[in-house]
């Protein structure tokens, strides 16, 4: 893989990537090639081969809700029902859109409307509440928009007028399938796209969003309900909840809840009713015919450079991993994860998590009282290794006939996990569940309940593996487990306490010396340009805080070990973000995702370490160098 035309010292990423990276080919159905993408890979060929199996009957399971996912698998398969119906089996909701002659109708529906999956002018959802993480809330946002963020809706961004032309032939192939005459369909475009340019300057843009705690906003429900009028908040939590409806509402948006009227007015009814019957057209399309199907995934392709979409067995494994996610995810790690590797790592998250602990005693720029609570909060990190124990109750509720349609099985199943979500509002927080399913490949610190999580998919090389040196692991799976750890004081992570609740738990002079260093973080990154396009550091500044404390703590481990290999260390770190991207891909993520390109994380974090340095002899004239006084070590 490295690249022997590229100095270590110059472009550690480029060094061990580099011949790799030359001949290395996308899949058309995927916008991204190596690192987590190629694991990714592996696990799905190897699912679907044993979901295939599953089908013919040459393999059985002894976890109930796997033979429905296989059940699903199959009906994806068959395609022919949902061929000779088209767009049939829409067309009833649809017209349940067309029926409402004003915000009042909307209002009296509004509740079975949300269940149908019919797009409503607020979203509603329940999740934890940040304050009492023993219990939930119920959340309150704007709707979607049509473009990635904000951004794109301003002027001088040409990206934002080329994918709604995009759009707009996607959905104006949609409407052509429907009853509507051509000029109908025409109006319910524009109308469309002018309802969502109102939304836009509403609601949040991505680095907005990436603050948690802004999102963080009660409000009694009375004061909602004046913002959202015409629409009738308080009728539709009556009809949802009955008289368990909240009195007081979480405005995770507060902007567009407050200025609602600015989209939604009897003046923009019509607008909202066009919006509404389009939008939920393409959400459905997937659901109908392989004509519809394609059509439907064209902004999408278009936005991430795919040529093509994913074949129909790997579709059917996808829709069937996705909706009984954590029992496909039980029987991956049953199947394939050992219980010796389990341990290992289980062993190594202890050994981190301790390791952590010394650092933050060593720390200073913290006082003795907030070090102490650092370290609480450490000692009551909940680890969730590989997968569940047992399938979480609530798959055993996605059960379905046999006799159902395609389209209906969906709705049906897509009705019942919405409803219990929805029923989440009057229960305690059930901190059983996990964030991800076993066979994905991927990791995630929880703040609401401050737990991490690791599927047994991503615990395999050049992640982990029990044939790899501890000094590969720690640069890999160890940093990826600091990374997570790191989480729970970043940004965000650093306002939420040892239970998961929001609460402030620094002295005044801590915390605004924390920020200060997150500041430099934000410095370090910021308008670095990348493939045409520029980082914002204030967007990506809680993944880069994450990256610089799991490198920080792992070397401290490092120097631990009787005999550390440090290049190994640095050169598996590399590799874990071996990433080939599609540049429409690149631009995506650049102004909307909250992580820093893979290139940029593979060089940027190493420069911040002494270890660095003295592992390749790097000195002021590489490029791979930065002056001592520039280095940020927070954690």
């Amino acid at each position: 893989m490295s690249d022997n035309t590229v100095r270590i010292q110059d472009d550690l990423f480029q060094a061990v990537n580099g011949e790799w990276l030359k001949t290395a080919v996308i899949p058309d159905d995927r916008p991204t090639a190596g690192g987590f993408a190629e694991l990714d890979q592996n696990v799905e060929k190897l699912m679907m081969a044993d979901f295939e199996a599953f089908a013919k009957g040459e393999k059985t399971s002894d976890i109930p809700e796997m033979k429905y996912a296989i059940r699903l698998y199959q009906k994806v398969l068959d395609v022919q029902e949902r061929n000779e119906k088209g767009i049939a089996p829409v067309l009833p909701l649809l017209e349940k859109i067309l029926t409402l002659k004003s915000p009042a109708d909307l209002s009296e529906n509004a509740a079975g409307f949300l269940l149908d999956g019919i797009r409503l002018p607020l979203q509603l959802f329940v999740d934890t509440d940040m304050k009492d993480a023993t219990r939930h809330a119920l959340n309150v946002m704007g709707p979607d928009i049509i473009l990635p963020d904000t951004t794109y809706y301003e002027e001088g961004n040409p990206a934002g007028g080329q994918l709604l032309e995009i759009f707009s032939g996607m959905a104006a192939s949609a409407l052509s399938k429907t009853p509507l005459s051509e000029q109908e369909q025409q109006a319910f475009l524009a109308d469309t796209l002018a309802f969502d340019a109102l939304v836009a300057k509403k609601v949040k843009s991505q680095v907005e969003w990436a603050d948690y705690v802004a999102m963080y906003n009660p409000m009694d429900l009375e004061e909602a309900a004046a913002y959202a009028a015409p629409f009738d908040l308080k009728k539709v939590l009556s009809d949802l909840f009955g008289d368990h409806a909240p009195s007081v509402i979480i405005a995770n948006d507060p902007k567009a809840l407050k200025e609602m009227n600015g989209y939604f007015s009897e003046e923009t009814f019509t607008k909202y009713l066009h919006w509404a019957y389009v939008r939920t057209l393409l959400d459905h399309t997937s659901l109908l015919s392989e004509e519809l199907y394609a059509i439907g995934t064209t902004y999408r392709r278009a936005l991430m450079g795919i040529p093509t979409d994913p074949t129909l067995q790997k579709r059917a494994y996808q829709t069937a991993s996705q909706i009984y996610s954590e029992a496909v995810g039980v029987y991956y790690g049953r199947t394939y994860f050992g219980e010796e590797a389990k341990q290992d790592v289980v062993n190594l998250v202890k050994k981190v998590i301790e390791t952590y602990k010394l650092r933050v005693s060593k720390n200073t720029f913290l006082s003795p009282a907030t070090k102490e609570k650092a370290i609480l909060k450490l000692s009551t990190i909940t680890i969730k290794m590989g997968y569940p124990d047992a399938v979480h109750p609530f798959f055993s509720t996605l059960v379905f006939d046999e006799a159902d349609s395609y389209f209906d099985l969906r709705k049906k199943l897509s009705r019942i996990r919405l409803q219990f979500e929805l029923d989440q509002l009057t229960m305690p927080v059930d901190r059983r569940r996990w964030g991800m399913p076993g066979h994905m490949v991927n990791a995630c610190y929880n703040p609401f309940v401050n737990d991490i999580t690791f599927p047994a998919a991503i615990l395999q090389k050049p992640f982990y593996s029990i044939h790899q040196s501890i000094s590969e692991n720690l640069g890999g799976i160890g940093a990826v487990i600091g990374h997570e750890i790191s989480h729970a004081f970043d940004n965000n992570g650093a306002k939420f306490d040892e239970n998961g609740n929001l609460a402030n738990w620094w002295t005044e002079e801590d915390f605004k010396a924390f920020n200060a260093l997150t500041k430099d973080m934000i410095d370090q990154f910021d308008g670095i340009p990348f493939h045409g396009g520029t980082v914002n550091g204030e967007l990506v500044v809680s993944e880069n805080i994450a990256d610089n404390g799991g490198l920080g703590v792992t070397l401290e481990i490092m120097h631990t070990l009787p005999d550390p290999d440090f290049k190994a260390y640095f050169i598996n770190w590399a590799k874990v973000w071996c990433l080939k991207a599609k540049d429409e891909y690149i631009q995506l993520l650049l102004a909307s995702d909250v992580h820093s390109p893979n290139e940029l994380r593979a060089n940027m974090a190493p420069r911040n370490f002494d270890e660095w340095y003295e592992a390749f002899d790097v000195v002021s004239t590489d490029q791979m160098y930065i002056a001592p006084e520039k280095r940020i070590s927070i954690w």
